[in-house]
């Protein structure tokens, strides 16, 4: 399989022309777009401002080409993995509303989203934790490929939720495509130990598959699995 590592964004537009496999690092991020106002961070400790936004449609997030998706998009695919990211901390700890729609174009993982959020929101209730609410969000690429034959983004996100008091880090790993012309998650896992992922998905599992959410027959299983 063809793929691109993306790690200096000043690079993407030679990337783009370059052979495959190519090696780059440290992705600059340019004002991801979230419902706060957080501080994004990549590894060398560059930082950018988060936008106050908060999107409603996939639209927001719009890939440059109607029909593929291109190494030139990973600024707007980082955005949006950030924006998800901290509207999801915040509908699990604070009670915020997290639309599916935004992020999302695929019934079985807006179903699976949505399960996830209210059962750690649960938890978090039964356990008295909501009041340290979540109040930003520092996050990072630790890893960003650009599959050319698959068609799709692959990044693996580290993040620091920050709250009231005291912060918590755990990396993300999301699956980026184009759907008529918006860019959409088609793969979310969040795979640190007794995560809600790693106990209804499996641990450590390898997130390459951007129809997975299309198997009929494993949606059905992780069904069961929740009951």
């Amino acid at each position: 399989m063809k793929k691109v590592y993306l790690l200096f964004l000043f690079l993407l537009f030679i990337v783009l022309s370059a052979c495959t496999n190519v090696n780059v690092d440290n992705a600059e991020v340019v004002s991801p777009v979230t419902e706060v106002q957080p501080e994004v961070t990549n590894p060398e400790n560059q930082t950018t401002t988060i936008t106050e936004n908060n999107p409603n449609t996939p639209s927001t997030f719009v890939a440059l080409d109607q029909n593929s998706l291109s190494v030139r998009d990973f600024e707007s695919a980082y955005a949006m993995c950030v924006s998800a990211l901290t509207a999801y901390y915040k509908a699990t700890w604070n009670d915020s509303k997290f639309d599916v729609n935004t992020y999302f174009d695929n019934d079985n993982l807006k179903q699976y989203m949505q399960a996830k959020i209210d059962s750690q929101h649960e938890i978090f209730l039964q356990n008295d934790l909501t009041d340290n609410t979540v109040t930003g969000l520092k996050a990072g690429v630790e890893k960003a490929e650009f599959h050319d034959e698959g068609d799709f983004f692959y990044l693996k996100i580290d993040a620091e939720v920050i709250k009231d008091v005291g912060s918590y880090a755990e990396p993300t790993e999301f699956l980026i495509q184009n759907s008529r012309g918006n860019l959409v998650i088609v793969d979310w896992y969040t795979g640190g130990k007794d995560s809600y992922d790693s106990m209804i998905r499996g641990e450590n599992l390898v997130i390459d598959n951007p129809e997975i959410w299309n198997d009929g027959e494993w949606v059905k299983g992780l069904e069961l699995n929740t009951n």
